[in-house]
């Protein structure tokens, strides 16, 4: 038996989420039943997070314990190609037994996208959330820096799994502007069950001028649901990359492959 850990990017808006339901379709499953597929073996696949239905990933880390002498770069190929689609394994290795996906996680990093066309785009309307309204850049920005630091975010998580406290460190909250488009691209050593959805609906009301950026303030503070935003929907919501303390795919890296071009990782 051997551990192996991969990264994976998918479109949340083919299946019902990370998670396996009953009688519900999701990546796990899609995963689980590739490795059947290819190994022969059952297997449980565990993920560094959960994500929500719509809900996009372009550097998910999972791991698995399988018997397979599969070679890592053969399994991935064979994986990817028993995938039913929705998925891609971009990189796979084997590691240490001690490694877990979610547990050995220090943090993670989440993109939101944002398009604020007048009328919505005619194509990416699964992967982009659309604000057909100006949006006061230097206001975004001021409530952001309000974010930064170690806080109880009450306030911007909503009703889910258990969880001991809501206390998280927001470590940098970045806005990039383009062309009727913005990215927030939030970093955290964990987050609340919708909170980085949350975060994004504050700033897109403070861009609005719904909000003024002192609200931050007033929703940490009075930890009141009501003193930050609503929800942004999940389709503009990607998790990017998963932060270890040791080098994931560190042969990957070093032979430069998918390193051309812009990247968020």
């Amino acid at each position: 038996m051997r551990t192996v850990r991969f990264q994976v990017a998918y479109d949340g808006s083919t299946c019902h989420g990370w998670q396996r339901q009953d009688g519900f379709d999701s990546i796990q499953a899609r995963l689980e039943d590739a490795f059947l597929a290819v190994t022969g073996e059952t297997v449980v696949v565990h993920g560094a997070g959960r994500t929500d239905a719509g809900v996009h990933a372009i550097g998910q880390v999972a791991h698995a314990r399988i018997a397979s002498g599969l070679v890592d770069d053969r399994l991935r190929h064979a994986l990817n190609a028993s995938s039913v689609g929705g998925f891609v394994v971009r990189e796979l290795e084997t590691c240490s037994d001690d490694f877990h996906a979610r547990f050995s996680a220090r943090g993670k990093r989440y993109l939101y996208h944002v398009v604020t066309t007048r009328f919505p785009p005619p194509f990416a309307r699964d992967y982009t959330h659309h604000v057909p309204w100006r949006l006061d850049l230097q206001a975004m920005r001021k409530a952001a820096r309000l974010m930064l630091g170690r806080h109880d975010f009450r306030a911007f998580g909503n009703v889910g799994s258990p969880r001991k406290d809501c206390v998280r460190t927001i470590k940098s909250l970045k806005i990039v502007a383009r062309q009727e488009r913005f990215f927030f691209v939030v970093e955290g050593d964990g987050f609340l069950f919708n909170m980085v959805r949350t975060i994004a609906g504050t700033l897109i009301d403070v861009g609005r001028g719904r909000r003024d950026p002192e609200c931050v303030v007033r929703a940490i503070e009075t930890k009141d649901r009501r003193q930050s935003g609503q929800t942004a929907p999940p389709q503009g919501l990607y998790l990017v990359r998963v932060l270890y303390d040791e080098p994931l795919f560190a042969a990957a890296r070093a032979e430069g492959r998918g390193r051309a071009g812009f990247t968020f990782g």
